[in-house]
């Protein structure tokens, strides 16, 4: 998908420090939180979070990808990353292709695929995922007779392409793994059943 080159931060130091912001927030701010829009603090002890307790949640985002995704706030951190190189549309297609399946009406389904292919799948669309042409054309041709299953070949490529590339580049970022050596430590903790240190961005 083509962008202008403004769109771009101008140096790399730029794009770490977008994250680390980004991150920041995340950790500062409960996502949890009520329909309302306001947000909490955000404390690492489990009972604020639905997911267990949060340093062992982070300590698992790097043992398999599948553990990342499986993670509210996994998937919310590896978001904040891919918006910072501009490749958010990746995550967000695979995610709306899980939510695609939940569904159980034909109608909705139908609806929502199209929606979906427009979005995320059709030449310049707006969320463009980078796939290839063979791919593209057999997820139109599903279309045809909508399924539950017409984005899996199109969600399983996107999903490969995260893990190989987005996903390592992750895990090497100076914010997460500042973020896993201060879940590391909370870990070790006698206390790591309390509350710990907020992330100081």
């Amino acid at each position: 998908m083509c962008r202008t080159l403004a769109a771009f931060p101008t140096t790399c130091l730029e794009r770490a420090k977008e994250f680390k912001t980004r991150l920041g927030i995340f950790l500062h701010k409960s996502e949890l939180g009520s329909d309302t829009g306001s947000v909490g603090k955000f404390e690492w002890s489990c009972k604020h979070s639905k997911e267990g307790n949060f340093s062992e949640d982070v300590l698992g985002w790097k043992e398999s990808f599948d553990l990342l995704l499986s993670s509210r706030n996994g998937v919310a951190a590896f978001h904040a990353f891919l918006k910072t190189e501009f490749s958010e549309e990746n995550l967000e297609f695979w995610l709306a292709c899980e939510e695609f399946k939940k569904l159980r009406s034909a109608t909705k389904l139908a609806s929502r695929a199209h929606k979906i292919f427009e979005e995320f799948i059709c030449r310049e669309a707006p969320k463009e995922v980078n796939i290839d042409h063979e791919t593209r054309e057999l997820t139109r041709m599903n279309l045809q007779a909508v399924t539950a299953t017409c984005f899996d070949v199109a969600q399983g490529k996107t999903r490969t392409l995260m893990e190989k590339d987005s996903y390592p580049r992750f895990l090497k970022s100076p914010a997460y793994r500042d973020l896993a050596a201060r879940a590391s430590a909370t870990a070790a903790s006698p206390a790591s059943g309390g509350p710990a240190e907020p992330l100081h961005t």
